[in-house]
């Protein structure tokens, strides 16, 4: 079962997710949750934000494809459809987001990936879509997707969240926390020096007032000392 705050290389990210994920947005894989890689580095392709102190990724969409023909594509609308009508990711997130806003279904169930640095991501755990809109940057339309952080979901094969009413909300860990922890913690765990399955820990829970906010409240660990830890809290 995967953990929220999760440290993976990429290989690591394609296998648990059963496919090569060489686009940024990937709607219903295998029929179940989404899978979208997000980054809110310096030199990121796209304009991704975290708001309201982690509960809340807006995440944008994606250009055309960098062809002969469209050689420099963020000089245009991001698309919405293929060529042949079909709807691209685009398209299908953004219909997606639409039919919850209608009530028309619950809302879509997407994994958010986070690339903190050259072959290091982070598992930012579950999302719901709960929103989508087009708006004007730079002389252009693009994409923009609500996405609000949720607690693990019981079945992670499913596409959308039945029970969504009931989820509790929860904050992610800000890119500069987890950048700051990962080189003070030598980028291993803190209990015995293993670079092998580790995660980014709250000294103090935040179920018991602690803060995601501030890199002395995080800590690395690997699996089995995070275990370990999880283990005492009553």
């Amino acid at each position: 079962m995967a953990a929220e705050n999760e440290i993976l290389s990429y290989f690591e990210m394609c296998q648990r997710e059963g496919t090569s994920l060489q686009r940024g947005m990937n709607f219903r894989l295998h029929g179940g949750h989404s899978v979208v890689l997000m980054s809110v580095r310096p030199n990121a392709p796209y304009q991704d934000e975290v708001q309201e102190d982690g509960a809340v990724l807006i995440y944008e969409g994606h250009d055309h494809p960098r062809t002969s023909e469209t050689p420099n594509p963020k000089s245009l609308d991001q698309p919405e459809f293929l060529p042949s009508g079909n709807r691209n990711e685009n398209g299908k997130f953004h219909k997606a987001a639409q039919e919850f806003k209608a009530g028309k279904k619950a809302p879509d169930l997407i994994r958010v990936y986070e690339k903190l640095r050259k072959g290091i991501w982070g598992y930012n755990g579950f999302f719901h879509l709960v929103d989508s809109w087009q708006q004007s940057e730079g002389g252009r339309k693009v994409f923009k997707f609500r996405l609000e952080a949720i607690e693990e979901v019981v079945d992670a094969t499913a596409a959308v969240d039945s029970e969504f009413k009931i989820t509790k909300h929860r904050r992610i860990i800000p890119t500069h926390v987890k950048l700051a922890v990962w080189k003070r913690d030598g980028g291993k765990c803190i209990k015995c020096g293993s670079k092998d399955e580790l995660h980014f820990d709250h000294i103090l829970p935040y179920s018991r007032g602690g803060t995601s906010l501030k890199a002395e409240n995080v800590q690395l660990l690997c699996a089995r000392h995070n275990l370990q830890k999880s283990a005492k809290i009553e």
